[in-house]
């Protein structure tokens, strides 16, 4: 699955990336403009009046001796989509996964385990709630499919110029960062012990 959808955004077949990718910005742009009750009525009627004109079409070609008259999505039909047991309980495994693991992030953030984490989240809403004051999801929801379609294959063809440019932002957080944090009263103190318990957690083991 992965390897597909980064196949897409590389643009491995260009036809199919392009089919995937206008589908998606008609779809939004669509959406910014009519409801999505509107929008999602007069999609699921056009492919309604598809499939219904391909299945008359292979009853005139029988009538006419021309055909057997088979359903053309009989082998769509065919597929079996149920699950076992042993994929049953491994995707509830995987979901209760994602579950705990975003549960402990919040936990993480809002809670304030780290002050630094919390403040850079802190920051990142205040920023977000300028950014929504001039943008509506929509929008942005399109301004993110448009670079997950451009960005990647800019970075595959500058991937040397851009990691460089990559490396000296984050140095330059770092040392940010590490500034904030000694300015802060007892987050070293924190910082510290944590690491001793995750030495001791790892020693018990």
């Amino acid at each position: 699955m992965g390897s597909k959808v980064a196949d897409l955004l590389y643009w491995k077949d260009t036809r199919t990336s392009g089919v995937v990718f206008t589908g998606l910005m008609v779809s939004l742009l669509c959406l910014l403009h009519f409801s999505i009750v509107s929008v999602t009525a007069h999609v699921a009627l056009l492919l309604l009046c598809g499939t219904i004109s391909l299945r008359v079409y292979r009853k005139v070609l029988q009538a006419v001796h021309r055909g057997d008259g088979a359903n053309p999505f009989q082998a769509y039909l065919d597929v079996d989509l149920t699950l076992t047991r042993e994929q049953m309980e491994r995707l509830s495994q995987q979901i209760a996964s994602r579950v705990v693991s975003v549960a402990i992030q919040l936990r993480h953030f809002f809670l304030v385990e780290d002050l630094v984490d919390s403040l850079k989240l802190a920051l990142l809403f205040y920023i977000l709630t300028f950014v929504g004051a001039v943008f509506n999801g929509l929008t942005l929801l399109i301004l993110g499919v448009i670079c997950l379609f451009t960005v990647p294959l800019l970075y595959r063809q500058h991937q040397a110029q851009m990691d460089q440019y990559v490396g000296l932002v984050t140095n330059q957080l770092s040392h940010i960062k590490a500034k904030i944090r000694a300015k802060i009263p007892g987050s070293g103190a924190l910082a510290s012990a944590a690491a001793a318990v995750s030495g001791a957690k790892a020693k018990a083991e």
